[in-house]
């Protein structure tokens, strides 16, 4: 078996030396595949992995297996936490055109996004989101963090936060130094949540490291509760994001925000009985606004009309 640097510090390898004089010739061909092509493995299901290596199938299941998983999804999580942080962009880019075709690229992708919605739901911790509900609605400000790949969500969730409450920070990511200087104030009676997947951002979680030896409260949405924002949080939303590609695809991420603004907006208590009176305020004092200033108005389509274009 060909070693490589690092690979001591790894359980997953670790657990590839240590039973490796045990394998069979046909296992010693899997370890030694995946030890020098563990970027393009991860991605393989038993029977395409066993087709590229020359073994069975069933040999694949039972390399998983004497490794000490239950079987090779329990194997192919693990590997997958191996390339997690390995993985640059150009190695992504090569994986994914190298595995599928031009014709293939549209069913592919939109089933793979609705895949992860599934498991989402499937491991979806719902005392989680309670717990998340109880830190915003007591939180005296609520800030939000996200960046590069993530700075959309955190976006996004601020907007909607926005409508509900009055205390929301959107922390500016544009440099380390302005992050720090926008949470100098946080606190224990305040929260922070940190939206941050593979390639995980070291920047969000410095602020959260911050947020916490401040005693705020700490949220996160990242995609395994192996992730290293979860060092520091007090409740995690964990939603599954496989970054196979250039393009990080974050369908079930954005999803889990929905879901947790409908439980924000939804409260059975008198509380958010109260943020709802406000959102629905709020929402009004908005529509008279657009109207005024014509943010959705048709004023360019009936523009048209009285000039006679796209009369028939």
């Amino acid at each position: 078996m060909k070693h490589t640097g690092g690979t001591s510090g790894n359980e997953f390898l670790k657990r590839m030396e240590t039973q490796y004089e045990k394998f069979s010739k046909g296992q010693r061909l899997l370890a030694d595949y995946i030890i020098e092509n563990y970027d393009k493995a991860v991605f393989l299901t038993a029977a395409k992995l066993g087709e590229v290596v020359g073994v069975s199938e069933s040999t694949v299941v039972r390399f998983a297996t004497q490794l000490g998983y239950s079987g090779y999804p329990g194997f192919q999580k693990a590997l997958e936490e191996l390339v997690r942080n390995k993985l640059n962009s150009i190695q992504r880019m090569e994986v994914t055109y190298g595995r599928i075709s031009q014709s293939e690229i549209l069913e592919t992708v939109l089933q793979s996004d609705i895949e992860k919605i599934k498991v989402t739901l499937t491991n979806i911790d719902q005392s989680a989101f309670d717990r998340a509900v109880d830190i915003i609605l007591q939180a005296r400000k609520i800030y939000v963090i996200g960046i590069r790949s993530c700075a959309p969500l955190a976006n996004f969730l601020q907007f909607y936060l926005n409508f509900l409450f009055d205390n929301v920070i959107l922390v500016n990511t544009n440099c380390s130094s302005e992050i720090f200087e926008q949470l100098i104030r946080i606190g224990q009676e305040d929260a922070i949540i940190g939206i941050s997947f593979p390639r995980y951002s070291q920047l969000t979680r410095k602020a959260l490291s911050f947020s916490k030896k401040r005693e705020a409260k700490v949220i996160t949405l990242t995609d395994s509760e192996r992730s290293p924002m979860t060092e520091y949080s007090d409740c995690n939303l964990i939603a599954r994001s496989d970054m196979a590609s250039i393009a990080d695809s974050l369908v079930a991420p954005l999803s889990v925000i929905t879901v947790l603004f409908h439980y924000l907006s939804n409260q059975p208590v008198a509380l958010c009985m109260k943020k709802q009176k406000e959102m629905r305020r709020t929402l009004a004092f908005l529509e008279e606004i657009w109207d005024e200033n014509q943010v959705y108005g048709n004023d360019e389509i009936e523009e048209e009309t009285t000039l006679g274009i796209g009369e028939k």
